[in-house]
């Protein structure tokens, strides 16, 4: 999915869609389509009024945790026992000179539209993406524009179509994971094909934080990766990004409104950006608690999340992130 979970990250190869026409029919034949994506239009944010002829441009980008017979469902707009594992919004000022990635902690506790208050991960399954868009909604009361779900399998593909990723590992650590176990991650420089990658982004029980360090490593992932894809070299390689479009293309379903069309357009915008140019940070929480039901969940900061969605409507996300030292991974 070009504007998956790993969503902007690969922006700048997408531009090559423009040029060449056989990969912008890959991507429109072989990604998936969610039939119903948004919520009733009179539950929905208006739309944040053009700035020099251009709005904002919001993507919520899902991740989820299993693919099993009840993701169409899901992705249909009906409710499921689908549930995301991961959950990042895009957010690109209407002047395109950065592009904000936000985190959301899967086990956030929030209220859910029409079902009380739960981790945020459940309105998927209690609504399908609908739900999951109104959520979201309804917490930073910005819209959302586009929603690209995807299988992390997409991970493995992407990495490995750009010829593997160096990535920095910060805090060292063995996988836990059943495909990998005991796969050690030192500290430092380490260059991770499609399957090392999975290993890296999926972890979460080897850290005494989990799903915040898990947070942090698929933050680190992406900045690393888009400095790969950045690189001349691949960008002028149409094979490549060929084999990138036909590696990651499968593994995603997409509102029906993005496709390579609106992936170019948007990228073309943002031809500018570079790698330092896409801040990634965490919205901030309250740390961790238990429901009165017993759940282990990540608590709510109304304060820093009211201040992140007038931030976004006023254009000043700059001087939020600024605020509240939240470059990149915070």
């Amino acid at each position: 999915m070009l504007l998956s979970a790993l969503g902007v990250v690969v922006l700048a190869a997408v531009v090559a869609i423009v040029y060449l026409a056989n990969v912008a029919g890959t991507f429109d034949s072989k990604t998936g389509k969610i039939a119903t994506a948004f919520p009733q239009e009179s539950t929905r944010p208006s739309a944040t009024p053009a700035a020099n002829g251009k709005t904002p441009v919001n993507i919520l980008l899902v991740g989820s945790d299993s693919r099993g017979a009840t993701i169409d469902q899901a992705e249909s707009g009906q409710a499921s026992d689908q549930r995301s594992d991961t959950m990042m919004l895009v957010h690109v000022p209407a002047d395109r000179k950065n592009a904000y990635v936000v985190s959301i902690m899967r086990d956030l506790w929030v209220p859910i539209p029409g079902h009380g208050t739960a981790k945020i991960n459940a309105a998927l399954a209690y609504g399908g993406v609908p739900l999951m868009v109104e959520t979201v909604e309804s917490l930073l009361h910005q819209r959302i524009d586009h929603v690209a779900f995807m299988e992390f399998d997409g991970f493995k593909g992407l990495t490995d179509a750009v010829g593997g990723v160096t990535v920095n590992v910060t805090r060292p650590f063995s996988s836990t994971m059943a495909e990998n176990p005991g796969l050690r991650f030192d500290a430092g420089p380490m260059h991770m094909d499609g399957k090392t990658a999975f290993a890296f982004v999926h972890e979460r029980y080897a850290f005494a934080d989990g799903d915040y360090q898990r947070v942090r490593n698929q933050q680190t992932y992406l900045k690393a990766l888009m400095a790969q894809i950045a690189k001349p070299e691949t960008l002028a390689n149409p094979v490549t990004v060929s084999q990138i479009v036909s590696q990651f293309s499968p593994f995603v379903t997409v509102d029906t409104g993005l496709d390579s069309k609106a992936v170019a357009g948007l990228a073309f915008e943002m031809k500018d950006i570079r790698p330092a140019s896409v801040v990634s940070f965490t919205l901030p929480t309250s740390g961790v608690g238990t429901s009165a039901d017993g759940q282990s969940i990540v608590n709510f900061n109304q304060e820093a999340t009211d201040a992140l969605a007038t931030a976004m409507a006023n254009g000043t996300v700059p001087q939020y992130v600024a605020d509240r030292n939240l470059q990149n991974g915070n």
